[in-house]
């Protein structure tokens, strides 16, 4: 019988912080620029997005099974279906229902800002199950990254501070792209570390086709991106917005600093958490840094 623990570890919150983190940002800077937040919209944004997040994880987990790209010889976490702790079946009726709650949760976003919710919404419904599933499932093309990027940065920022605002704005743009890299730095290290496994087992992700070493590159340069379009801050007086999540910087450069020195293994585990980590308190910082910046918006 598959226990609460099953499902909770199938959920994978190590990686949730990719659904937390740019609401967060984008709700900072709705508050900044307009003086107020909708606590009903944001928790209704924070719900839809964590949903999508654990959908894609429970189809992930499913999918990967029936397709044999998780093995016996995995040496990332476990995977309840994969194990035989779950049939693949219930993870992704699972996986249906966290889709059914995300759109209920984006009733209310819908009602405050209309069709563009749907433009936002639609995609990202879809490539929940198409990451791993459908006629081209990105995470075997290579293209897990690039989703990433765009829907748990790009889009969740810009998208927030849009159902919060009615209005885009650059700043949320930055902010988006600075999330997404250190989002994406997570799918990067856990491809990284499954090279070995998705290459015996025909999952074409970028790590497979393009080798270690740009995956290792790619970790850097992602994590280096984060930070240096912080100076973005700088230029429009908002200061504190780049210098405050320095703070993660360390563990960045850790992280950057360890999947080159390892070959791929289960250490890259730990690299995981740590880089989970730093993305929440990177964004936790740079929400304090947005909200005691001056008045003056970018």
């Amino acid at each position: 019988m598959t226990s609460i623990f099953d499902w909770m570890a199938a959920a994978r919150p190590k990686t949730l912080g990719a659904a937390i983190a740019p609401v967060a940002v984008g709700c900072a800077l709705a508050a900044k620029i307009t003086g107020k937040l909708d606590w009903t919209l944001a928790l209704c944004t924070l719900g839809s997005c964590g949903a999508l997040q654990i959908a894609t994880n429970f189809f992930n987990d499913a999918l990967d099974s029936i397709k044999g790209a998780d093995t016996h010889e995995r040496i990332g976490p476990r995977r309840i279906t994969a194990s035989g702790a779950a049939s693949a079946g219930s993870v992704k009726g699972a996986a249906w229902l966290m889709l059914v709650l995300a759109t209920l949760l984006a009733v209310p976003l819908f009602e405050a800002r209309g069709l563009p919710i749907l433009f936002i919404g639609i995609p990202s419904l879809y490539f929940s199950f198409g990451y791993t599933g459908g006629p081209l499932p990105l995470a075997y093309r290579g293209l897990g990254e690039l989703f990433v990027i765009l829907f748990f940065g790009l889009i969740a920022v810009t998208g927030t501070a849009f159902v919060q605002t009615g209005e885009w704005y650059v700043a949320a743009v930055v902010a988006g792209f600075q999330i997404g890299c250190l989002s994406t730095v997570l799918i990067a290290v856990n491809n990284l570390r499954d090279v070995n496994e998705d290459r015996q087992t025909g999952k074409r992700t970028l790590a497979v086709r393009l080798g270690v070493g740009f995956a290792r590159a790619e970790i850097v340069l992602l994590i280096i991106a984060a930070h240096a379009a912080g100076f973005y801050w700088v230029g429009e007086g908002w200061e504190r917005a780049f210098t405050l999540p320095l703070v993660t910087l360390p563990i960045g450069l850790f992280v950057a600093w360890r999947v080159i020195a390892e070959p791929p293994s289960r250490g890259h585990n730990r690299l995981l958490a740590m880089s989970g980590g730093q993305l929440l308190i990177f964004a936790a910082l740079m929400c304090w840094g947005i909200l005691k910046a001056k008045d003056a918006m970018p």
